[in-house]
């Protein structure tokens, strides 16, 4: 095949005389499709085949809203796209991923460059730190904003289109915050009262209250998951599988509900719920009771704290509710221990006082 031409070609290329005396260059990686690169190395023709090459991406690829440049955020934006760390991720995720890519590469600094046109690998942790600063108003959209950013980086250094990831060392914005509202048993006792026995509203609120689930989960529901007592559940985010027995309060009201279909829970068109369009129409069951401060994620939350008050250990909690780390599910338990102790000490110091 003659001599190789080149003692320090870029990465990944290897060259070679043919039997014509004609130099050809060709793009070899493992895993990735073997390329032919035009022109002599180093030379303008030459390295954005070698971007696209680099970026496993073919020069035409289009990632929806416009073609991308070579080595741009949106040419590695197609190749993310296309990895196996984002292929791997659920559905739903994906589409969150890639609506804040698509938003971000369409977006315009002050100078009225898209970011989606720059250079990937010139993006610094300055870089990083402006944009993120830009969302600070609205610290959860800028961690995930942040989140994001650090998966297609990451990605970057992979297929060696850059040497670093520029988002490590950027901090995410710290939030004070408790998340969603965990409902009180004043609260539950409210909902009750305007839901009776009977109705969706009150099914909806014990399925999710009696089986600490999200509301991904229990939209998917049926007859079909119940067998001898006891509740069969694939959870969505995690793919955890848990056993569940049915509380008798829940079964009581499975058996005064009407359910016809293949999940507990159905629209009034009766068809099963999609999450956000469950999510949507409990909100306005809640502000029907007068409880406009609470959600579904809301009686998630109020689950544990009940088993913790019920004196459940942080795996007794996890086998219910299916976290797949103990560091929420200790927060209930730390909070119920703090009061059981205090009423204890208490105690102690209240009749060591009277004897005294």
């Amino acid at each position: 095949m003659g001599p190789h031409l080149m003692k320090r070609p870029p990465k990944y290329v290897h060259g070679f005389i043919d039997r014509h005396g004609k130099p050809r260059f060709y793009f070899r990686r493992a895993g990735f499709k073997k390329v032919p690169l035009p022109g002599l190395p180093w030379s303008s023709q030459f390295m954005e085949a070698y971007e696209h090459a680099l970026a496993g991406q073919s020069a035409s690829i289009d990632i929806g809203f416009k073609r991308a440049k070579p080595g741009s955020m949106r040419a590695l934006a197609v190749s993310y796209f296309q990895s196996v760390d984002y292929r791997s991720m659920r559905a739903r995720t994906q589409r969150v991923y890639r609506g804040m890519i698509e938003r971000f590469c369409e977006q315009a600094d002050k100078d009225g460059n898209k970011f989606g046109d720059k250079r990937a690998a010139l993006i610094g942790r300055d870089h990083v730190v402006r944009l993120i600063a830009t969302k600070a108003d609205k610290p959860e959209a800028a961690n995930q904003f942040r989140k994001v950013l650090r998966a297609m980086m990451k990605h970057a250094v992979e297929i060696g289109l850059r040497a670093d990831n520029p988002t490590r060392d950027v901090r995410a914005i710290r939030v004070k915050s408790e998340g969603f509202h965990s409902w009180t048993d004043d609260e539950i006792t409210q909902f009750e009262n305007r839901h009776p026995v009977g109705s969706r509203a009150r099914l909806a609120f014990a399925l999710l209250l009696y089986t600490g689930q999200r509301r991904s989960d229990v939209v998917r529901m049926g007859c079909q998951h119940v067998r001898n007592g006891v509740l069969t559940v694939c959870q969505e985010k995690t793919r955890a599988k848990l056993s569940i027995p049915l509380h008798p309060t829940l079964q009581a009201i499975l058996a005064n509900t009407p359910t016809g279909n293949m999940t507990f829970l159905t629209t009034q068109f009766g068809k099963p719920f999609t999450s956000n369009g469950f999510g949507n129409w409990f909100r306005d069951q809640c502000n029907a009771a007068g409880l406009p401060q609470c959600s579904a994620h809301g009686l998630r939350k109020a689950a544990a704290r009940r088993l913790a008050e019920a004196g459940c250990t942080a795996h007794e909690i996890a086998s219910i509710t299916g976290h797949a780390s103990l560091k929420q599910v200790a927060h209930y338990t730390r909070a119920v221990d703090q009061e059981r102790l205090a009423s204890a000490a208490m105690e102690k110091v209240k009749t060591r006082t009277s004897s005294g």
